[in-house]
């Protein structure tokens, strides 16, 4: 399972060439998520991949709350196993992100989850 960087996740962001999925349940999504990113909201089937990530051949990069959390692995190996080639792994998530200062979207106003 490849995984990916935080600065080469910001490339591949500003580039607008991933689709970035959040592999948390619905609320911690809706609370805060990375920019542009949809949500995982359950098990993916060959439908919801279809809709989250309509390119099997484009790069797909999951994520979750932080090292600790496995959602973000469990999402990836089921995008591989529907036939989705580039797909990544942002390990350090949520917490990460929250670290290097960088934005969110979501509703939100408190401090930053960090676990």
């Amino acid at each position: 399972m490849q995984r990916i960087s935080r600065d080469d996740l910001r490339a591949l962001l500003d580039a607008g060439s991933v689709t970035l999925v959040e592999a948390l349940p619905e609320p911690h999504y809706d609370a805060e998520h990375l920019p542009g990113a949809v949500n995982l909201p359950s098990d993916l089937t060959a439908e919801l991949a279809a809709q989250l990530a309509s390119d099997s051949a484009g790069t797909v990069v999951t994520y979750c709350s932080g090292p600790s959390c496995g959602r973000s692995k469990v999402a990836a190996a089921a995008f591989g196993r529907l036939g989705y080639r580039d797909v990544r792994v942002y390990e350090g998530g949520k917490m990460d992100w929250a670290a290097a200062g960088l934005p969110f979207e979501g509703s939100r106003t408190a401090p930053r989850m960090t676990r």
